[in-house]
């Protein structure tokens, strides 16, 4: 099993500003570098080997509104936007698209998968760091994936993952949707198959044609021969006062598939939806994308018009199986356990439970010879970390999957 970044397992989630409030506790931020394993903060089990965030906050040095290309063949060959998107920090994971669906027009929606009407191009000049001229601003920049509808066709964007191993996931953005009705945004999971029926795609979409207080959560096809599949879909009407056109914390989970089949996902730190059928099982790529093409979906932006979908941050906790499919990590050998959730700075990490000292009596790195820290988990339902809490702190009961070291 070869592992990647930084990492953890599968929610979708939404949560309002400010989120570095949320959940933190008094751990110490630490480097991915000391840290074996990551959890999320849910009821399972798994471990997670590998982190990875990606901050578009503070880019202004990057930061430019490129003018539209007005022909499809210029958008599909236009050069990346900036510099950034040259670099390793991006390359290393992300690979911007330019492919077009012009395969997908005109055939059988049962077999494409699409009943798209207009030529949809992918473009690099549609994806670009901008400054944020918010008042009272978040953040100095963001990154943009835009789509507009030229005279005779439409550009995109498009961003994919390197790899196509993303197994036991839980993915992140704080982002927001602006634009005219026509347009999707998305974040989601996809394993392509030359059979549309055995595709295996998680989504959490945005359609702009939707009020903004509705999310969409797919586990795709969602749709066969015979018409919708109602069990694969859920129309999720956002509990709080904003909506999509908000800057808000989306998060999808894709949890071990020998566990629990579904994906979940969370506004304001709950749980708003969960989906076992047809849950992903096998290793898939992440994408993110911003699209339109007159299909029944979507629908027909406007010429002219142009949607946009920002994004302050992107955060992936993962395994990965590019060598073979392997479980994910035993606590055995997780000996410092890191936590996202539970960080009072975004994308840092905070060490949740490390070994004893040696020299005491009981230290080391087995589950049974490790303390948890003050506020960390140390027993429930399907727990398999430690059981014993740091001196001075008792394992205080919460609830039947969940008992904290206070």
């Amino acid at each position: 099993m070869v592992f990647g970044v930084r990492v953890s397992w599968a929610v979708f989630g939404v949560i309002s500003l400010p989120f570095d409030l949320v959940l933190a506790q008094n751990y110490p931020l630490v480097a991915d570098s000391r840290c074996n394993c990551y959890r999320t903060n849910t009821s399972t089990s798994h471990y997670f080997r590998n982190h990875k965030f990606f901050d578009f906050r503070s880019l202004s040095q990057y930061a430019r509104v490129p003018a539209p290309i007005n022909t499809a063949q210029g958008n599909a060959d236009a050069a990346v936007t900036s510099g950034y998107f040259l670099s390793p920090e991006w390359t290393n994971t992300w690979s911007i698209q330019n492919w077009n669906n012009s395969a997908m027009m005109g055939g059988n929606s049962d077999i494409t998968g699409s009943d798209a009407t207009v030529l949809m191009v992918n473009s690099p000049n549609n994806i670009y760091i901008q400054h944020n001229d918010d008042q009272r601003a978040s953040s100095n920049t963001y990154l943009v994936m835009r789509t507009m509808r030229h005279d005779d066709f439409q550009s995109a964007a498009e961003i994919e993952s390197g790899s196509y191993s993303y197994q036991y996931l839980s993915m992140r953005m704080l982002a927001r949707t602006k634009g005219p009705p026509g347009a999707i945004t998305a974040m989601f999971t996809f394993r392509n198959n030359d059979t549309l029926s055995k595709v295996q795609e998680s989504d959490l979409e945005i359609r702009t044609s939707d009020p903004v207080q509705y999310i969409q959560y797919t586990n795709q096809p969602s749709w066969n021969e015979d018409g919708n599949i109602p069990q694969a879909t859920r129309n999720v009407s956002l509990p709080t006062k904003l909506g999509w056109s908000d800057w808000q914390y989306h998060r999808m989970d894709l949890p071990d598939p020998v566990d629990t089949r579904f994906y979940q996902l969370l506004v304001d730190g709950k749980l708003v939806s969960s989906i076992q059928f047809q849950a992903p099982k096998d290793p898939s790529q992440v994408i993110f994308n911003t699209w339109s093409d007159g299909g029944t979906w979507s629908g027909n932006m406007t010429v002219n018009s142009s949607a946009e979908m920002h994004v302050q941050w992107i955060e992936l906790v993962y395994n990965t199986t590019d060598s073979a499919p392997a479980p994910p990590p035993k606590p055995q050998i997780c000996a410092n356990i890191c936590s996202i959730d539970q960080t009072s700075k975004t994308g840092t990490p905070v060490l949740v439970q490390e070994p004893q000292n040696p020299s005491n009596p009981g230290g080391g790195s087995g589950p049974g010879t490790c303390t948890t820290a003050k506020y960390g988990q140390c027993a429930g339902k399907n727990w398999s970390g430690c059981g014993s809490c740091a001196s001075g702190t008792t394992c205080k009961f919460q609830n039947d999957y969940y008992s904290q070291c206070l």
